[in-house]
């Protein structure tokens, strides 16, 4: 069973960047469609955003679309989310988690795997509190 880590969290200013780390124990993360979720207090648990198992096609939430990238490397068992132009609305313990059904083969299919009930690994989490 794949089991994931994550790391990077903290605490930063508005405006400035965070990078995450999730690292997976098996090999066979390099199969898994891979995504990062997010839960602020008081609030249900949301989609950030998603990789294929290739790293080909990313999806974003709106709200992170241009500030946000997903990116994953395979050799080291690792999926990242570098997080630019932070803001106090980003405070959250963000979660990855991974995917194991069908393979996404296209962007349209992993659009489609955007609620958390799609996805069955899940790290422990890291908070990240942006201040004002």
């Amino acid at each position: 069973q794949v089991q994931l880590v994550e790391s990077g969290g903290g605490l930063v200013q508005a405006g400035g960047s965070l990078r995450l780390s999730c690292t997976a124990s098996e090999v066979i993360f390099s199969r898994y469609a891979m995504a990062w979720f997010r839960q602020a207090p008081g609030k249900e648990r949301e989609f950030v955003a998603s990789i294929s198992w290739s790293g080909g096609f990313m999806s974003y939430t709106d709200s992170v679309k241009g500030r946000f990238t997903i990116s994953r490397d395979t050799a080291k068992n690792t999926l990242y989310l570098q997080m630019n132009s932070l803001t106090p609305e980003d405070t959250a313990i963000y979660y990855c988690a991974a995917f194991s059904g069908n393979s996404p083969r296209k962007i349209s299919d992993l659009n489609k795997i955007r609620d958390r009930s799609e996805y069955d690994v899940w790290g422990q989490g890291t908070q990240v509190t942006v201040s004002s």
